[in-house]
């Protein structure tokens, strides 16, 4: 019975329209990736990914329930150490991912039948502990040097940790910008954005010369393009299948490059690349329909945020709604070769299975947020 009443007060209560947004993306994502793995006639990825868009509105449904505020309050030590030990996780015989892809960001736990992104399941826990940090320092003024070093010190150890355990820099990026928007979001002074960027220029440009080489050569390869065939193979292609696909593209199934098993064809056409896949088979009109899809979702997390009871509540949707904002620039960039490669999925469209199922969690979070959002009596 009381599950029946749960139910109940789901489907009155939550953002309907922001779970109707994400399933109508990955559903679209599902199709692509389908398409995507055709070519060789391995279909564990689409059963993989349908599997955890169902365990994602599994997900979504339950946090809908969660006070997220008070939970964090009490769980904040816990969730910090569980980032640090599932990203440690990674120095044990359990990550993998180094020998393929360069980057050691994946674990491979036993009895899973898929593989873990620690970054992306730690993210989930680094927005919730930065938006409480700037509630607990708003006594001291959030402004203040206090302030400031508390939040710029967690983003810098968690980058770190993921830097050296892992060697993803691409969600070292992620974890900068997150917190650049969440601080924006609670009033942090424009002066200490303009000191920051200035010290991460000086930092890069002290270690520029111990990067390993080929992610100087990634960086580089945007600017210059010397190396089309070699480390900019992967953009090349990208670029020239969205670029073939026109404006209604060559037909579903029937992309030249994507269903093309040759050298000659797109390299991670099913996570990094949908949405040159997407730009080949559906054309131009498709691509606006993902672009548009994801600002949906995305301008609805911060209609929520302006809805939000509190402070905090609103700093989470805010940071959620930067986190697809920053994946989706990434990606759609890296496809475009106007941003270097750096291995992020493309929200709710790439094949991952951790990946899909952390959205919905983050999502469901944020319909939590407007499942206790203020009545519009009270607010201003």
């Amino acid at each position: 019975m009381w599950l029946a009443d749960m139910i109940k007060e789901f489907f009155r209560k939550a953002d309907m329209v922001l779970l109707g947004l994400c399933l109508a993306a990955s559903t679209f994502g599902l199709v692509l990736i389908y398409s995507a793995t055709r070519w060789d006639g391995d279909n564990r990825s689409v059963i993989i990914q349908a599997i955890a868009i169902c365990i994602g509105v599994l997900a979504y449904a339950i946090l809908s329930f969660v006070d997220i505020e008070l939970l964090t309050e009490k769980c904040w030590k816990w969730m910090f150490l569980f980032n640090v030990f599932i990203l440690l996780l990674l120095l044990t015989p359990l990550g993998v991912g180094a020998e393929t892809t360069g980057n050691n960001n994946w674990l491979a736990l036993p009895l899973l039948p898929i593989n873990i992104q620690p970054a992306e399941v730690a993210k989930i826990f680094f927005i919730l502990l930065l938006c409480l940090q700037c509630i607990r320092q708003e006594a001291w003024g959030i402004s203040s040097i206090r302030s400031v070093l508390l939040l710029g010190g967690h983003t810098a150890f968690m980058c770190g940790l993921i830097a050296v355990v892992s060697g993803d820099f691409g969600s070292t990026l992620v974890y900068l910008f997150l917190f650049a928007i969440i601080s924006w979001s609670a009033g942090v002074k424009k002066r200490w954005f303009l000191l920051g960027t200035a010290a991460i220029l000086g930092v890069t440009a002290t270690v520029w010369p111990h990067i390993p080489n080929y992610i100087r050569n990634r960086i580089t390869e945007v600017f210059t393009r010397n190396d089309p065939q070699g480390i900019g193979w992967q953009q090349q292609r990208s670029i020239l299948a969205i670029g073939s696909g026109g404006l209604t593209g060559q037909g579903y199934l029937h992309g030249t490059q994507t269903q093309n098993s040759s050298t000659y064809s797109l390299i991670a056409r099913h996570t990094d690349e949908i949405f040159a896949v997407c730009g080949e088979e559906f054309g131009l009109l498709g691509c606006i329909l993902v672009i548009g899809l994801l600002t949906a979702i995305i301008l609805r997390c911060l209609w929520v945020a302006r809805q939000a009871r509190n402070p905090m509540s609103a700093y989470i949707a805010t940071g959620y709604a930067g986190m697809l904002i920053l994946q989706m620039i990434f990606n759609i960039g890296m496809c475009l070769y106007v941003l270097p490669v750096v291995g992020l999925t493309l929200p709710f469209f790439s094949s991952g299975g951790s990946s899909i199922i952390s959205v919905f969690a983050c999502m469901g979070i944020v319909s939590g947020i407007k499942m206790r959002s203020l009545p519009s009596w009270l607010r201003d």
